[in-house]
């Protein structure tokens, strides 16, 4: 089993991100933008869990990629902020690039508001804000062994 934290939007607010790693205990961070340099919190802070970034539309400077595939154990899972994929109208191009990659995961930001649903045998879910806005939220990820996904979206 893995469990991952996932965080979006930090907007520069990282103090209750680096508490919900203190309390949640996961395995991997995943870091989906706005404000990607706010990773480097997570990476000073907990150095010994691996740590996955990608950009989101306000991080216009750096090398940090635009997406990224993540192994989650048995899972492959599609990360991306959501702003190239239109999440704010529809999760339709998200779920279609998940496909494409091979993920039944897509986890994106981007709205600040969090969604967890499956559409098109593609888990989504938007962890919400944890950095900017009036619900702060993040996400949790476990991944069984056999393949199976839970996802909830957890409170700051």
């Amino acid at each position: 089993m893995i469990r991952a934290a996932v965080f979006a939007d930090t907007h520069t607010n990282t103090a209750r991100m680096l508490e919900a790693v203190r309390t949640l205990r996961p395995d991997v961070l995943i870091h989906l933008g706005d404000h990607d340099r706010d990773a480097e919190a997570l990476r000073r802070t907990f150095p010994e869990l691996p740590l996955h970034v990608v950009r989101g539309n306000c991080d216009i400077l750096g090398n940090t990629p635009e997406r990224l595939v993540v192994e989650l154990g048995p899972v492959k899972a599609f990360c991306t902020h959501g702003h190239l994929y239109s999440v704010d109208w529809s999760f339709d191009y998200l779920v279609y690039a998940a496909q494409e990659a091979g993920a039944k995961l897509a986890l994106c930001g981007h709205t600040h508001e969090a969604a967890n649903l499956e559409i098109g045998g593609v888990q989504v879910l938007n962890p919400g804000t944890a950095g900017k806005g009036r619900t702060l939220s993040c996400g949790l990820v476990t991944v069984f062994d056999n393949g199976g996904i839970a996802c909830e979206i957890r409170p700051l």
